[in-house]
């Protein structure tokens, strides 16, 4: 019999092989944003105004941008695990999936930039 293949604790993992902490994450980064949703919502229909003035104001006020921040993040990271590992378990080339890597870094940083310039607008 051959020794190369691990059984056991020393086995070799392939794949993305982040389990359940990302598991963890996705769900609490998901929950984070049902409940962001959630208090747009109530906030902007119990306003009453439904036009631009009223969701400037909703947006005027520092907690409320705080919060968006936060969600906004919060979907950055889930995306971030989520397509991470499509790229884990699809690409197979290590250079191609490293690129892409790369590069959904950047696009996801860039829009975390962009959404701080949106949201502290002067």
């Amino acid at each position: 019999m051959s020794t190369n293949h691990r059984i056991g604790a020393k086995r070799l993992i392939v794949g993305a092989h982040y389990g359940l902490r990302d598991w963890i994450v996705q769900r609490a980064t998901a929950a984070t944003i049902a409940i962001y949703t959630v208090i747009l919502l109530v906030y902007f229909f119990s306003a009453g105004n439904f036009s631009y003035a009223g969701w400037t104001a909703i947006f005027s006020t520092q907690w409320m941008r705080l919060a968006t921040f936060v969600m906004f993040i919060a979907l950055f990271y889930h995306a971030w695990i989520g397509i991470r590992d499509i790229w884990m378990d699809y690409v197979k080339p290590t250079g191609v999936r490293l690129v892409l890597h790369v590069l959904t870094i950047i696009w996801l940083v860039a829009c975390a930039g962009y959404a701080v310039q949106i949201l502290w607008r002067v």
